[in-house]
């Protein structure tokens, strides 16, 4: 350890007086392992637009409640500064320590004169932004690491229009939080006083209420499930029980099978280690009650209910769908049901990321509507929501999507939102078995009609301070010493999104003007024959991802390009 890391440590072995993280650190100091003290102290978590994520613990690189009350005094910082009167809405999902990190939140808030609204329960991330919004209040703020193993927790902060922070905002948080000590440098106050004195409020029944009854809007209209229609569903572990089983009644679906083990909400997640409904694994149990009862559709949501995944009952199987196939299914529906309500297919805008499937592009181009792409991060999609809203043009929002998992249709959010996601997965699975079809046979017929875009992903993990030196030797030589072929594939063109570069928009209506992106660490290799590679590290965790792009006239054209891409790409992350 370096003597800032030493200085670190002896000040927490000072200071630390919550007893489990006493305990933690005694333990660390008396192993003597320097590798571990290091990890948890060489520097602090980082605070970024997508907020605060780490693995829970001792240490200025962990979550925990010392790190939360500095990053909230950061917060509170930037309210005050902005805003006469500021107030916050304030949620949690399922996660360790969730309750524990939300009283302290919501006391600091209270010490600097904050107004703060607490959901009385976990809840899922949309229904925060929502909160945000019908509550027109100045920020808010989620507990939340997403779909990372239990022992991950987060803190995300949105904008007062529902949205998470832009880079301005939390670059001046960030300032604050670096100029306030860890120990004695956030104002305090115990969360049973901020109640008494009004300063920190539960949340109204009547905002969950009218969030649920947003998302029946979206609905098509005068739809009612078929007789008999069953769904297995499983939140694994988190917040989607309550609003998903309510949703679901309200469109008719009376016969709803949730997986016993995974029904309460458990931060341990303790059938699923990796509770992410993208991989089949965290699906199991799902599967397994679905062989028993037969449903129409298995549905999952991840732990803060911003992510669905389902499999799709097909010839004896279940076949999952991937993020980009649900995103490319719900696009081409909604399309067809605007068409059907004798709407302009031509004025509708549908936007997804630059790291999801090119295919709606093809989708755009047949019908007419704008395709928009933007940079990795749900909040980018909601900002284009707001450039609609102030053209007085809020109605043109078809729906947004991006690869991992996350949907958003209707404008009542300003992030991806699993609870409209089952809903409208469930009316469309019902729209295409009227039809005689499931949903893995209609992706077969768009594939069929467009083309088979198929896409992969490659993960390379770097934990601790090496792992963050080589993911930046990787990005460095990227873009320094570009790649002059990958797989076999001559590269054609290279995008470096830390130039801000200009984005083409699709349509097939008119030649619109080019979107301005955001600078990004993000690399684009595009490659003969219509195939592409994008580099790009994570923002919450440390690895590199790599998304493949493959494009075949057939599925195992397609598979064969996208295998060759896979393995040239982990020769590339090694």
């Amino acid at each position: 350890m370096d003597k800032e890391t030493e200085s670190k440590v002896q000040l927490w072995k000072e200071n630390v007086t919550e007893p489990d993280l006493k305990a933690e650190l005694e333990e660390l100091i008396a192993s003597g392992d320097e590798e571990k003290l290091n990890d948890a102290f060489y520097r602090d978590l980082s605070f970024g637009t997508a907020g605060l994520r780490g693995t829970l613990g001792v240490g200025t690189n962990r979550m925990n409640v010392y790190v939360v009350a500095q990053a909230t005094q950061g917060v509170a910082d930037y309210l005050n500064a902005h805003y006469d009167k500021p107030s916050l809405a304030l949620a949690r999902d399922s996660r360790l320590k969730g309750e524990d990190f939300q009283k302290v939140a919501a006391g600091v808030l209270a010490a600097n004169g904050i107004h703060v609204y607490v959901y009385p329960r976990i809840e899922p991330v949309p229904t925060l932004s929502f909160a945000v919004r019908y509550l027109h209040t100045s920020a808010g703020i989620v507990l939340t690491a997403s779909h990372n193993p239990a022992q991950y927790n987060g803190y995300k902060v949105y904008n007062d229009n529902g949205g998470q922070i832009a880079n301005e905002a939390a670059d001046e948080i960030s300032a604050s939080i670096e100029k306030t000590p860890v120990f004695g440098g956030a104002k305090m106050m115990d969360f049973e006083e901020g109640l008494k004195k009004g300063l920190i409020e539960w949340t109204p029944e009547e905002v969950l209420d009218s969030y649920l009854e947003a998302v029946q809007k979206v609905s098509v209209p005068g739809f009612k499930a078929p007789e008999g229609y069953k769904v297995v569903y499983t939140p694994l572990n988190g917040t989607g029980m309550e609003c998903v089983t309510r949703m679901l009644k309200s469109i008719g679906v009376n016969d709803v099978e949730v997986v016993p083990e995974q029904k309460d909400p458990d931060g341990n997640f303790p059938t699923c280690t990796y509770p992410n409904p993208e991989f089949r694994s965290a699906l199991e149990l799902a599967l397994k009650l679905a062989d028993k009862v037969k449903p129409n559709l298995v549905v999952a949501t991840d732990p803060d209910a911003d992510r669905m995944g389902t499999a799709i009952p097909h010839n004896g199987e279940y076949v999952l769908l991937s993020g980009n196939e649900m995103g490319v299914l719900l696009m081409d529906w909604l399309i067809k049901m605007a068409i059907d309500r004798g709407e302009d297919p031509k004025r509708k805008v549908a936007v997804s990321t630059i790291v999801s499937s090119v295919m709606p592009d093809a989708l755009a181009r047949d019908y007419g509507f704008e395709m928009r792409r933007v940079l990795t991060g749900f909040k980018y999609i909601g900002d284009q929501i707001d450039q609609l809203k102030a053209e007085g043009e809020e109605d043109r929002f078809l729906m947004g999507f991006e690869e991992s998992y996350g949907y958003l249709v209707g404008t009542h959010a300003r992030d991806k939102d699993a609870i409209v996601a089952t809903e409208m997965c469930v009316e469309m699975a019902a729209y295409y078995a009227e039809k005689g079809m499931d949903l893995y046979e209609a992706m077969e017929e768009l594939y069929k009609k467009y083309g088979y875009y198929l896409n992969g992903t490659v993960n390379s993990m770097f934990p601790g301070e090496s792992g963050a030196k080589r993911m930046a030797q990787i990005m460095d030589g990227l873009r320094n010493d570009p790649l002059k072929e990958i797989a076999g594939y001559k590269v054609t063109g290279m995008t470096d999104f830390a130039t801000a570069p200009e984005m083409p928009r699709v349509s097939g209506l008119q030649k619109e003007a080019p979107q301005n992106l955001p600078a990004a660490n993000v690399i684009e290799y595009r490659l003969e024959d219509d195939n592409k590679v994008i580099f790009r590290p994570s923002g919450t965790e440390p690895k590199v991802k790599a998304y493949l792009f493959a494009k075949g006239a057939t599925r195992a054209e397609a598979e064969a390009v996208r295998d060759k891409l896979q393995e040239a790409a982990e020769g590339i992350l090694k």
